[in-house]
């Protein structure tokens, strides 16, 4: 960051670190300790739409990739829009294999980086659920801001968070993720799938 920056309060965006990904399984163990909430082998990416030829055959490389092992009884991924027209790429794999499905949403989020679609890449999301009484949990990774954050829907219709919820797992994860300081940045998922 330059001087004019500092004077005018700019700061310059943090570098995407798909890496960061990598971390989710251990802190899988550290939140199900916790909190209880154990993963519920699904995940998905977030990212605008773009029109054209190499978006979609990125799109159709992307689903190849990932359906290899369905001949093995793998599970295909789904391509869903949502209400604002961002694209959801789902998978799914094992509860208890959550390394397998972060190796998957980080092979999808590079797979759109390096194809030049970086920026229209949003969020990525593992899901998380409560054996006791099936709340859901998802851990959000912000791709532009290489964090994560903690989204605790509550159950029901009307779209409420559990705000304690959130609170209680970010100070579980301290240690294993690169947290949102900013709570304004801790966006609502509501419907996401793998949620």
């Amino acid at each position: 960051m330059g001087l004019l920056d500092a004077i005018l309060g700019r700061s310059k965006p943090v570098r995407p670190d798909l890496d960061q990904l990598f971390a989710v399984p251990s802190a899988a163990m550290t939140l199900q300790a916790a909190t209880g909430f154990t993963p519920t082998g699904r995940g998905s990416v977030c990212f605008a739409g773009v029109e054209g030829g190499g978006f979609a055959r990125l799109q159709e490389d992307v689903r190849e990739l990932l359906d290899a092992d369905t001949e093995r009884g793998g599970i295909p991924v789904e391509f869903s829009r949502d209400a604002y027209g961002y694209t959801w790429l789902l998978a799914t794999h094992p509860a208890d294999d959550t390394a397998s499905l972060v190796n998957d949403l980080h092979a999808v989020n590079t797979l759109l980086q390096d194809g030049g679609f970086g920026p229209h890449l949003l969020c990525s999301l593992i899901g998380f659920r409560h054996p006791a009484d099936g709340r859901s949990l998802a851990l959000v990774y912000l791709y532009k801001r290489g964090t994560f954050y903690p989204f605790a829907p509550l159950p029901g219709d009307a779209e409420k968070r559990d705000n304690p919820l959130e609170l209680q797992v970010r100070g579980a994860l301290g240690d294993d993720l690169r947290v949102e300081k900013d709570l304004s940045r801790w966006f609502p998922v509501w419907g996401a799938p793998g949620l």
